[in-house]
Formats: C-alpha cells, structure tokens, sequence
C-alpha cells in the first residue's frame, strides 16, 4: 500500500490565495475551505490512493514559541483564514480522510511522525508527504518515503533532494538553521547563504563536524574567514535553529496506518456542511460514501 500525508495547512494557506473569494450562506469567508476540499477530492480520485490523512496546524504557535521568542506566530496571517481551520478539519472529515490538528506540536511534526511509523511497516511500500515544504524535505528516504509538490507534479526522492539542496535530508535541518528560514521565523546565521551551507554540510554533513577554523575545512568556499568567524560566533544560536528546524517524530497519533484507509466520504455530515458553504456541486463529485 502507498500512504499519501497532506499537509493541510499548506493546502489551506495556498487555497485561500489561489481559488476564488466565496461566501457560505451566513456570510463568511468559505473559499480557502473549498478550494481545500476540492483539492483532497482530486487526490482521492488518483490511482492508488487509498491510505490518506491530513495535518493541520489547529493553532499556529506551538512549542518552539517557548524555545525561540521569533519563531512565526499567527501575527500576520489573514483573520479570514485564520477563522477558516476548524472549518477546514470539519471539511476533511466529512470526506472521510484521517485528521491531525496540531496544537502542541506543528502539522509538520505530525506528518514527520506518520512518515516515520509507516516507514517501518512492512506492509507500505511507500510513503508520499504531499508538501512541497522544504522543512519536510528531512524526512525523505530513498525512494520509500518521498515529498510530492502536487502542484507541479515533481516527486522528491533523496535523490532529488540532493539535486536540489546539495545535501541529503538528514542534513536538512542543519542547512536551515545556517540560512535561516523566513517562513518560520529562523534567522539563521550571517553572512551564510544557500551555496556556502550546501558545500559545507555536503563535506561534513552536520554543524558539530564543521570546524571553527576557516584554514581547517578542507573544501573551498568563497569568504571562508568571514564564514567561520560568523559561525563560530554564533555557534549556541545555530544549534538552536536546527532543533527549531529539527521536525518531531514522536506526536501521540491515535490512527495507525491501517486506519488511514479511505473508505468514503460521510454522507450526512458532508451534506450538511456542503449546504453551509452554499457549495453543492462537491457533493457531485464525490464517488464513494461511508454508510
């Protein structure tokens, strides 16, 4: 069996500013929510999906906000779209797919830890994250567990990820850390970009092996001093922004992997909630119920 992980808030976020405004029938704000649904039934319809659960970030700020006061918050984010979450796990119920809302932990650390289950069990034969999340680029193996930008079609192998980042997954967390990542709040250290942190951790692979002395590394990088001394600067802030990026693989998920199993959309509840959203043509489309 293959087991496809959704990363719902990334299908949220991307519905609300790519599909079209829409009003439910009491008024408020619908569209990111269907464009959501609309896009799960796409998935559900493709061959061979048949084990398939959904991440949310039921609440933007988690436990790392404890750790680091700059990592992302819900400042900022659309008061439309906020609203929208229990809408949409609402939404992905109804269609009978699996539902993690996140609130200690991060949607990412959910499908990180769904990935890592089904790794081992004997009978996935692969695990498909649908997140073109660069964070969730770690959890890559071989070509058993791999990330899917649905969006354009590409699949991430590892060694696709390596083709993309210079690095292999395990070395994911690292390289964000030396960056830094906007989208999360990581500043990452200066003077470091996305080359210099792909040659270095391609050599050495994680930031303890890389040595504070610019006339030790043994692989050429353009600035090498300015690069070291940064580094060695800010070696205790570094360490701190990897385990930032470092995704979780030990959330209490309820389901096991033979709960994923897709058995139908609820008739009743998607009904009802499809009359809500003044949105009756979902229900059209859907090609199997739960009864």
């Amino acid at each position: 069996m293959r087991i496809h992980l959704v990363d719902g808030t990334y299908e949220l976020f991307r519905a609300h500013f790519g599909a079209p405004e829409a009003r439910g029938r009491d008024g408020t704000a619908v569209g990111a929510t269907l464009g959501l649904m609309r896009s799960l039934l796409s998935l559900l319809g493709e061959d061979g999906v048949t084990h398939v659960a959904c991440a949310f970030d039921h609440v933007i700020e988690s436990f790392r906000n404890d750790l680091f006061p700059g990592y992302k918050t819900s400042e900022g984010v659309p008061d439309e779209l906020l609203a929208q979450f229990p809408l949409a796990e609402r939404a992905t119920r109804a269609l009978g797919v699996v539902v993690w809302p996140m609130v200690e932990f991060e949607a990412d650390d959910a499908l990180a830890t769904a990935a890592a289950r089904a790794a081992v069990d004997s009978h996935v034969d692969q695990v498909v994250i649908c997140s073109p999340d660069k964070d969730l680029a770690q959890c890559v193996r071989g070509t058993h567990v791999v990330a899917l930008d649905r969006l354009r079609r590409r699949v991430y192998d590892e060694a696709a990820v390596i083709e993309k980042f210079g690095i292999p997954p395990a070395s994911i967390p690292d390289w964000l850390a030396l960056v830094g990542d906007d989208a999360d709040g990581i500043p990452g250290v200066p003077r470091w970009g996305a080359r210099s942190a792909s040659t270095l951790l391609a050599h050495y692979g994680h930031l303890e092996e890389i040595p504070d002395e610019a006339n030790r590394w043994t692989v050429p990088v353009r600035g090498a001093a300015a690069l070291a001394e940064s580094l060695a600067t800010h070696r205790t802030e570094v360490l701190l922004y990897r385990r930032l990026a470092t995704l979780r693989t030990d959330v209490p998920l309820a389901e096991g992997t033979d709960a994923l199993r897709w058995q139908g959309a609820v008739r009743a509840d998607l009904t009802a909630l499809c009359h809500e959203l003044g949105e009756d043509q979902i229900v059209d489309r859907v090609t199997r119920w739960l009864e």
